[in-house]
């Protein structure tokens, strides 16, 4: 007898359904075809223990199971329930007239129990899609799933409760979650705050313009300054996430597993910090079969690079593309798949191998010449996507035995959250572009227009600099940034001037 039970395989971010053939005949054997991976190959060993352990068996007879479409590579254990309930059925040991109208996810462990699937939110989107009534997967996914909306999710504990659902009509518990209402409970703080930071105004400043904008940021300074501290609480000044940016995110979290389990919407944005010791697939993405990268997973958020030179340079050229693109595509024989990498990058380095460059209180000091050989493990082409360049000076002691509390958090979030609502209002009408740092040359030359006065100075630091074309629209951008923060409409003298002061490592002299 033939049955037909359906699952999914997640590509990139997106789900494709996988129809499931279970075929029982006269004979012996057990047969499972249409490119499925070794997890794959090797549920039949679970699947046998976990029905004979709740009072079925796999039928001694010839099963020929097909995962169609055939030539559509399969991985992951997750198809476990689902051959599990195609065999029963196709054995006619329970009666299943209505598997056509659900989708069946889960891996099994011996006893029967449902550990927890990846990508169960594009698995879910692809299901409400296709016209699918219902969704069954492990309990610890329900949420996640039931995310999408008019999709009937039931979370599940033990193939059991499924068993009993097709064959006795025994009810499930159906997960629902008000979307929003669950999104806006989430909305709250991380625990790291802007007003544990002493001293390092300008530095405080330097990033409300990088969060307002959604600049990239490197902090030049030596060991102790506080530049990982600072790095720590820009998520906390950056605007809540919006509905649809929550849902771009725990769709790309979803796919590799990093959910929480019986969670729903992720509501924080990601901050990322890799080791420099990360490889360019780790850090971008791909594989034998791709997997999103760091760049990926902080999409929406902030991957901090500490020690910047220490990352070794093929690794942060691989990141030039993204930076610009805001998406990194992967490419194999048969397939190519596009992760979103819309992030903002944190970089923090020391001036030097010592990291007191210049300094006359510190024993230990670099040579301009070491000093020159430790920046050149950094590009140009990677500095020029680098938006505020700033130095960080370590804190003195007065500062730092002051008892009063520094500006909190949710103040500096509101004014960046205003300047980002004039962002976006700006930017209405575009898809790609919501906030001053995804502006294409077109909208710079519109948006960020300059009196004479403005240019003739912009054009003396181009001039002093050296600054290259990048930088130039850099600048701009930036500027552009600081108008928004103060509420003005057309960029000034001084908003120029004070994004120009943001391009450290372009400044003749700064070499020593």
């Amino acid at each position: 007898m033939l049955k037909k039970v359906f699952g999914s395989a997640v590509f990139g971010v997106e789900a494709t359904n996988i129809t499931v053939e279970v075929n029982v005949d006269k004979g012996i054997g057990y047969h499972l075809v249409g490119l499925p991976d070794n997890a794959i190959k090797e549920s039949n060993y679970r699947i046998a223990a976990a029905l004979q352990n709740n009072g079925y068996k796999i039928p001694g007879k010839k099963i020929t199971i097909n995962m169609a479409p055939a030539d559509l590579r399969k991985e992951g254990s997750a198809y476990d329930l689902t051959l599990a309930i195609g065999i029963l059925a196709a054995s006619k040991q329970i009666q299943a007239d209505n598997l056509e109208e659900f989708l069946i996810m889960g891996e099994l462990s011996l006893d029967g129990g449902l550990q927890p699937i990846k990508g169960a939110l594009p698995i879910a989107i692809k299901a409400k899609e296709e016209g699918y009534k219902g969704f069954i997967l492990p309990i610890q996914n329900a949420k996640e799933a039931a995310i999408v909306d008019d999709l009937e999710v039931y979370g599940v504990e033990n193939i059991k409760q499924v068993i009993s659902y097709f064959d006795k009509g025994d009810p499930l518990e159906r997960t629902i979650i008000n979307t929003r209402e669950e999104f806006n409970k989430n909305l709250d703080f991380p625990e790291f705050d802007f007003a544990d930071v002493k001293g390092q105004e300008s530095i405080k400043r330097c990033m409300e313009i990088a969060a307002a904008g959604g600049h990239n940021i490197i902090l030049i300074g030596p060991p102790g300054a506080g530049k990982t501290m600072l790095a720590k609480r820009l998520p906390s000044i950056l605007p809540p996430m919006t509905l649809r940016e929550a849902l771009e995110t725990t769709k790309i979290h979803s796919v590799v597993g990093r959910v929480k389990e019986h969670a729903g919407l992720m509501a924080q944005r990601p901050f990322r910090s890799p080791h420099h010791t990360i490889s360019n697939v780790a850090l971008v993405g791909g594989g034998s079969y791709p997997q999103p990268g760091e760049i990926s997973l902080c999409h929406n958020g902030v991957l901090f690079l500490d020690e910047l030179p220490e990352f070794k340079r093929e690794v942060l050229e691989v990141m030039r593309q993204p930076l610009e693109d805001r998406e990194v595509t992967i490419s194999r024989a048969k397939f190519t798949v596009t992760y979103p990498s819309s992030f903002m990058l944190v970089a923090s380095m020391n001036p030097s191998p010592s990291g007191y460059f210049n300094d006359p209180t510190s024993p230990v000091t670099s040579s301009p010449a070491e000093m020159q050989r430790y920046l050149s493990k950094i590009s140009g082409p990677l500095l020029d996507r680098i938006d505020i360049h700033i130095e960080v000076t370590p804190v003195p002691f007065d500062k730092l035995s002051d008892e009063r509390k520094g500006e909190p958090s949710v103040t500096i979030r509101k004014r960046v959250t205003e300047a980002r609502e004039r962002q976006t209002a700006r930017f209405l009408g575009s898809e790609t572009v919501h906030y001053n740092a995804q502006m294409n040359v077109k909208q710079i030359r519109k948006h960020c227009a300059l009196d004479e006065a403005s240019k003739q100075l912009l054009k003396t630091a181009m001039e002093r600099l050296n600054l290259s074309a990048r930088a130039y629209d850099r600048i701009l951008k930036v500027s552009r940034t600081i108008a928004d923060l103060e509420g003005v409409a057309d960029i000034n003298g001084s908003h120029i001037s004070e994004a120009i002061q943001y391009r450290s490592l372009d400044r003749d002299g700064w070499l020593g």
